[in-house]
């Protein structure tokens, strides 16, 4: 996947774009937040060298960013550790309690 972006220093993020049905389709515009390159790439850079640590990530980037538009077109990418962050179920936590409220009873 080709990239193309900008770096937004007002809003200290990397903005870019996305092909979801291939180089002819539509393109959409995301943006990733230098904190969530940080955190989730281990980026160090700043500034406008955040753009070649996305370009270097894009390969996860973009097919995340594909998924959001998927899944809610037409709204905003803005694209945070929590899209890349493994979700827990909290069913097994719960559970437990449950079961230890009911020996205790």
């Amino acid at each position: 996947m080709d990239f193309e972006g900008i770096y937004c220093f007002d809003t200290a993020t990397v903005r870019f774009a996305v092909y979801p049905d291939g180089p002819g389709g539509v393109r959409v515009v995301g943006q990733i937040s230098e904190e969530t390159l940080h955190d989730k790439f281990g980026v160090r850079e700043i500034g406008h060298s955040l753009l070649d640590a996305c370009k270097k990530h894009f390969d996860t980037i973009g097919p995340v960013a594909i998924a959001r538009y998927r899944a809610q077109p037409g709204r905003p990418i803005t694209l945070t550790l929590d899209d890349f962050s493994v979700r827990r179920s909290v069913q097994p936590v719960m559970r437990h309690r449950e079961e230890a409220a009911a020996m205790s009873a």
